[in-house]
This record gives structure tokens, C-alpha cells and sequence, in this order.
């Protein structure tokens, strides 16, 4: 009996550690995953965040970078946003495109709601939200 609840204690682990990403309708649209994996909502992985930054898709390749000052950059370098404190995510030239907001809720510039992110880092959120196109 104890070698059978191991294996569905890690089942379970694996899982609860996953916050789930929704769309406006609240309809699952992936998962963001504890260690950084990006999945979509059939649970296929489609990307990865590194602890130190680093965002991939799902070939592991280097797609971009999230900096701890909250700037978002892409595979070059070049700077093409910002996630400020506050939640504001800001484009490149600096003008407001959204908000991550402290209870997950995500909106446009309009504050119109266009997705839910609870428990998902505000940088994280961001960047699936805003930024980058995972599939």
C-alpha cells in the first residue's frame, strides 16, 4: 500500500503546484507550473521560465528574458516591455497595455478584463498575457 501512495502523493504535488491561467469567460487557457513549465490547457508543455529569467518555448530555445528591474526583452535583447510594482505592463515606447492585478485579474489598457492569472508571479503573467505567444 505505501508504494502505491507515494506515486499519487507526486501525482497530486505535480498538479496542485499548477496555477491556472483563464481566459475572460474563465475558461482554462493553460497552466504556469511552480518550476517555470508553461503548459496549454491540454496540458502540453508549450514553454518554459527559468529561474534566472530566461523564457523559452517549448524546444527549449531562447525566446526572451524577463529582468529583475521588470523589463521584458526578447531573444536579442531589445527591449520590448515593462512590468512595473504596480502591476501596470507598459510596451517598449513606455505606454500602458495592460495590468496584472494583485487578485490575477488581467486587463487591456481600457481595464476591461482579459483574463484571470491567481497565484501566477505578475512578470509571469505578464509575459503569457502581453508578450509572448506560446503554442
Amino acid at each position: 500500500m505505501r508504494h502505491l501512495l507515494l506515486p499519487l502523493f507526486v501525482l497530486l504535488f505535480q498538479f496542485s503546484s499548477a496555477q491556472r491561467m483563464e481566459n475572460a469567460s474563465r475558461s482554462t487557457t493553460g497552466y504556469i507550473n511552480a518550476d517555470g513549465r508553461i503548459e496549454n490547457a491540454s496540458r502540453s508543455t508549450v514553454g518554459y521560465i527559468t529561474s534566472n529569467g530566461r523564457i523559452e518555448n517549448a524546444s527549449r530555445s531562447t525566446i526572451g528574458y524577463i529582468n529583475a528591474d521588470g523589463r521584458i526583452e526578447n531573444a536579442s535583447r531589445s527591449t520590448v516591455g515593462y512590468v512595473n510594482k504596480d502591476g501596470r505592463v507598459e510596451n517598449s515606447g513606455r505606454s500602458t497595455i495592460g495590468y496584472v492585478n494583485t487578485d490575477g485579474r488581467v486587463e487591456n489598457s481600457g481595464r476591461s478584463t482579459v483574463g484571470y492569472a491567481a497565484g501566477i508571479q505578475k512578470e509571469w503573467a505578464a509575459v503569457v498575457y502581453f508578450f509572448f505567444v506560446f503554442e
